[in-house]
Parts: structure tokens; sequence; C-alpha cells
């Protein structure tokens, strides 16, 4: 099986740092593609993430739900049936798609979706202090 392609699609610098970040600590370069919307129209944002994905299987990362990086990341998918667009894209599922990239993209996108929730936690401080 090949490996499943990675794009992150954000607003400004994020997607890079996110991936400059994620590649730095899991030791991998050149697995996931950043995109940005800065100076883009909504097609031009589009069109990045199709030549990006190109004819592999895709796993879109956003970093909204909505605005413009997620409606062009949607209609990307909505096109092609073996892109899956993930939304609130966090450093936690990005390292975990960088060791599992040779999965199904459907199996994938569910364990990076589990990954994403469970690196998401609330620590409060101790009531009795």
């Amino acid at each position: 099986m090949s490996e499943v392609r990675g794009v992150v699609v954000a607003h400004g610098n994020l997607a890079r740092c996110l991936v400059e970040t994620a590649e730095s600590i899991a030791g991998v370069s050149g697995a996931l593609i950043p995109i940005s919307n800065t100076g883009r129209s909504p097609d031009s944002v589009r069109k990045h993430i199709r030549e990006a994905v190109g004819s592999a299987s895709a796993i879109v990362f956003v970093d909204l739900a909505s605005g413009s990086c997620a409606h062009a990341a949607r209609a990307v998918g909505h096109d092609l049936a073996n892109v899956v667009v993930i939304t609130g894209a966090n450093l936690p599922m990005l390292l975990d798609y960088l060791f599992h990239r040779d999965m199904n993209v459907r199996a994938l996108s569910q364990r990076l979706l589990d990954k994403g929730h469970t690196g998401m936690n609330a620590f409060h401080p101790d009531p009795a202090a």
C-alpha cells in the first residue's frame, strides 16, 4: 500500500509552523505539505490543495472547521473520493500521521481524530490549595 499524502491548510504561517514542528519532533521531513491562504483567493487555495493531493489518497488537515481554508479543502474532498478532510489540526494528530501514513486513508483518518481528541486535556488547579 502506498503512503497517504498529508496536506496542512491554515491561515497565515500556521500550516508551515505546524509542519516544521511536527517533522522536527518526528525526525521526518517532506511528508507534510503546508499551504497558507495568505494572499490567495479561494480558487487559488483550492488549486494548491488539488496540486498537493494529486492522484494519491490524502488527508487534508485544516486549522478551523469553517472559513476559507475549510471551504476550499471540503470542495476538493467533495470532488475526490480518495481525500479526507480533518478540521482542528493539532500536533498530536500530525505526529501520529507521520508514523502511520501507510494505513488505509479511512482507517487512518479515524485514528487521527482519536489522537487529536485524546491530545486535548484540561488541567485544573487543586481546589483545596
